[in-house]
């Protein structure tokens, strides 16, 4: 569901995902969004009355976003399920490498899960659900059309898939090398689409 929002609403947001990315939920304040955004703390309490409701609308909106990107893929890629897989991938690859959206917020805010407002938590376990459902989804197609040996459930396989690309985006950072993530992501891709 799509919010009408103002241009500096939208800025506000903005400069939320960056921080998002770069610290997770208690890395930044309103303090710090104000010089950044040049405006009174004040007039962001005006747009977002707390900080649970600016990250709650931040990842609300990632997640449509998200939700948005996996539906082209698919709609892109139809009866190609390697392709999709492949999309995905390339997605964050790209990403990393252009330094223009290296890090999934939702696998930041996950870290901090347990100390997240409900709220929060709630988008943030959704967008798991959302990635983990449409993996499942892919790798079940793909399956079923022999391009994907899989040994485990398309359920089980996509969640190890989800969370060999997460840990990759954690390694390619904790290595400071773009490199690393389709070093540690493409053996996985190759072990799904070969037997033994």
């Amino acid at each position: 569901m799509s919010t009408e929002r103002s241009q500096k609403a939208e800025e506000i947001m903005h400069h939320t995902r960056i921080l998002l990315t770069a610290g997770g939920y208690n890395s930044f304040s309103y303090a710090d969004l104000a010089e950044r955004v040049q405006i009174r703390k004040s007039s962001i309490h005006h747009h977002f009355p707390g900080k649970a409701d600016l990250v709650q609308a931040v990842v609300s909106d990632y997640r449509q976003q998200a939700q948005a990107g996996m539906a082209a893929t698919s709609q892109h890629f139809s009866g190609d399920a390697l392709g999709e897989i492949n999309s995905y991938v390339n997605f964050w690859a790209t990403c990393i490498h252009e330094n223009n959206s290296p890090f999934c917020i939702c696998v930041m805010l996950a870290v901090e899960l347990t100390i997240l407002p409900i709220e929060v938590a709630k988008e943030v376990s959704g967008h798991f659900n959302d990635l983990t459902n449409w993996l499942t989804d892919v790798l079940d197609r793909g399956e079923k059309s022999g391009v994907f040996i899989l040994r485990e459930s398309a359920a089980t396989e996509a969640k190890s898939l989800m969370a060999t690309v997460h840990g990759a985006i954690i390694s390619s950072r904790a290595f400071n090398n773009a490199d690393v993530f389709q070093q540690i992501v493409q053996p996985v891709i190759k072990r799904l689409t070969k037997t033994g």
